[in-house]
């Protein structure tokens, strides 16, 4: 019986079997703007010993996506300093990563989406619309920020939220169905 922590009831629950033997887990990957670091590590080893929990103990089919952050202020400053575009800024530490990873014997997940992928940047689009609509945000300084003190929202309304912004959050992963 494999007992994990439920960071939306925040019990201890059994991870009971479902009607299937797959089981899809979504993490995230680094902010790709320098090479990782042993702290950055921990948290892909933490994750790997449960993938291969799920897989070799369990007996599921695991369908891991962890993706890449490529887009965001460090990453933006970096390729800027460097003189380069940021994909190709962003590729050289996806690369080292994945080297890596691999040297770490980490097991390769199955699809590792980058923030910047036309398909993501709508569906951020379409999230923020839905937070925004349910009065979930603010704006300041040019910004949209989550707006904390409405983060008390349950379960069912998080639910509608994702249902408002069109179902892509949960085909990208954004949100598992519980």
């Amino acid at each position: 019986m494999l007992r994990l922590y439920n960071t939306l009831t925040r019990r201890e629950e059994e991870f009971a079997r479902s009607v299937t033997t797959r089981c899809a887990c979504t993490s995230c990957g680094p902010t790709v703007y320098n090479r990782g670091h042993i702290g950055n590590f921990r948290t892909f080893v933490c994750l790997d010993v449960l993938r291969r929990a799920l897989k070799y103990h369990c007996g599921y089919q695991v369908r891991q996506v962890m993706n890449f952050t490529d887009v965001d202020d460090r990453t933006i400053a970096g390729s800027q300093k460097a003189g380069m575009p940021l994909r190709e800024y962003t590729d050289q530490y996806i690369a080292a990563f994945r080297e890596e990873h691999g040297d770490a014997r980490l097991e390769p997940h199955e699809e590792n989406p980058r923030a910047t992928d036309d398909a993501n940047l709508r569906a951020m689009t379409d999230l923020i619309a839905a937070l925004e609509k349910n009065g979930h945000t603010y704006r300041s300084d040019g910004s949209i920020y989550f707006r904390l003190r409405r983060s008390t929202a349950t379960a069912s309304s998080r639910a509608s939220i994702m249902r408002a912004s069109s179902g892509r959050a949960h085909r990208l992963g954004l949100l598992q169905q519980g």
